[in-house]
């Protein structure tokens, strides 16, 4: 699925505009959320409501777009989206061109938008048709996820004053808690020789995450796209993981890692493990929250590589 280019049957924006109309009638596009009386913020993905449910606390009510489990790159977005954004009062989004399907009907609503990603300096894409766009996947580092939290403060405090302190305070322990999983994972990874330090997915999601844990960073293919991975691209990664030795590689929980799996026959390397990206799982999975789905890869990935268990 891409970031950029598009098939997706696109809604006519004359008939989200008549979604808007008729969801202004009917008091069931309130939603429990608004009968509770909080603002409603929206987010475009399940990752970034918990992050921002963490800062919100009990103050705001926070929806995602998508649900658990969706792949993010290609979400073709329905005509109840566009009821559900329009009773929204604050919209987060990405941005870094991740939701391209979202600006379809986001100049349509009359709701504050804030872009989440904003102060970030952007890893570009180096290769193929997406060479020198950015790589969108900033959340993917703890470190670029405190910018997230600053943004969403400003953007709350904006939207409901009265409750300022609180939304710092808990942005505060929450970037403390960001700021933990980032320390752990590079003291982890400190140990290895510079050839294991390598980071071998699937997907090129990790760049942020790399280069912060000091990583060098291998991936397949650079965005995820509908057709499958080219003899090329398998190849270079094969000579990659042989000319560095690479202890292990891994795969993203939304593709198939078929193709990773003949990186590790072709190389007698180990599948590290399934890492997750852009989606959370439900309550009961692997990956409920963003901490936990920081954790889960750090874990993940220190692991498979230094053949130590946490």
């Amino acid at each position: 699925m891409k970031v950029w280019l598009y098939r997706s049957r696109r809604v006519p924006l004359r008939a989200l505009a008549l979604a808007v109309a008729v969801c202004a009638t009917l008091t069931a596009c309130g939603g429990t959320a608004a009968r509770a009386g909080k603002p409603v913020v929206l987010t475009t993905f399940t990752v970034l409501a918990d992050i921002a449910r963490n800062v919100a606390g009990e103050h705001l009510a926070v929806e995602s777009i998508t649900k658990v489990g969706a792949e993010i790159h290609g979400y073709e977005p329905t005509p109840g989206d566009i009821r559900t954004a329009a009773k929204a009062d604050l919209i987060l989004d990405n941005g870094l061109n991740l939701e391209a399907w979202f600006a379809q009907f986001v100049d349509d609503v009359r709701v504050e938008h804030v872009v989440v990603s904003d102060g970030i300096t952007p890893i570009p894409i180096g290769e193929d048709a997406y060479q020198g766009k950015p790589n969108p996947h900033a959340w993917m580092s703890p470190l670029n996820v405190q910018t997230y939290v600053d943004n969403m403060v400003r953007a709350f405090e904006k939207l409901d004053p009265a409750h300022a302190a609180d939304f710092r305070a808990n942005a505060t322990a929450y970037k403390a808690e960001l700021q933990r999983v980032h320390t752990d994972l590079t003291t982890t990874l400190s140990v290895l020789p510079p050839n294991e330090r390598a980071l071998v997915t699937c997907e090129g999601a990790f760049s942020y995450l790399a280069r912060d844990a000091g990583l060098t960073e291998k991936y397949i293919w650079a965005v995820n796209a509908e057709q499958q991975a080219t003899p090329q691209q398998i190849a270079s990664t094969i000579e990659f993981v042989r000319a560095d030795r690479v202890p292990a590689v891994f795969c993203e929980s939304t593709v198939s890692d078929a193709p990773m799996q003949r990186v590790v026959e072709a190389t007698g390397t180990r599948f590290g493990g399934t890492l997750y990206v852009d989606s959370l799982s439900e309550a009961d999975g692997p990956v409920p929250t963003y901490l936990d789905l920081l954790r889960h890869d750090a874990t993940t990935i220190s692991t498979a590589l230094t053949g130590r268990k946490p």
